[in-house]
């Protein structure tokens, strides 16, 4: 006899393969993954190390113009004490012109004849003052001219005045020391 077997016999089910092309896209997902986080990474890390060198950069630029403020603050310094120098050497090269410039009219001033006043800008000379006679102003004018100290003397004027009663001649005198 034949037995026919009706009971159901439990397979085992093959399992589909995964088609071929998901794996291949699941991979290429990964690492194109990957690989955005390692070039977020990458250019983060450069943006922060510009960010430093450019905050380092402006504290070295601050620092840098303070120190050209400094030598500048040094160089007008500089300048001002230069031109404080000189001036001290125009002075002590120009304290000894009128010592002489006394010296030389006491030297050749006529008797009769008598200074006032006396002003001196550079080598520029005025001087005023007062004589008994016209003829002494003129002897004391041509004294003056004779000078070898002197230069361009001008007689600018020669009035007559009173003074507690004496008749007198005022004159006005300038002239340039020869430097």
């Amino acid at each position: 006899m034949i037995k026919v077997n009706l009971i159901p016999l439990k397979r085992k089910k093959k399992a589909k393969p995964i088609p071929a092309f998901i794996i291949i896209m699941v991979i290429a997902t990964l690492i194109a993954g990957v690989v955005m986080a390692y070039l977020t990474f990458f250019y983060s890390s450069q943006l922060n190390a510009r960010k430093t060198k450019f905050a380092d950069n402006e504290r070295l630029i601050a620092e840098l113009k303070e120190k050209i403020k400094a030598v500048e603050n040094f160089e007008k310094l500089n300048r001002t004490i230069q031109q404080r120098n000189e001036i001290i050497e125009q002075l002590s090269k120009n304290k000894s012109v009128p010592v002489k410039v006394l010296d030389e009219i006491s030297d050749i001033i006529p008797t009769g004849i008598w200074i006032s006043a006396m002003t001196a800008s550079g080598a520029n000379i005025s001087l005023s003052g007062y004589g008994f006679t016209n003829p002494d102003i003129v002897a004391f004018v041509d004294n003056v001219k004779n000078s070898s100290m002197f230069t361009e003397v001008y007689l600018q004027e020669s009035v007559s005045t009173i003074v507690e009663k004496i008749p007198l001649y005022m004159f006005k005198l300038t002239f340039n020391v020869k430097a």
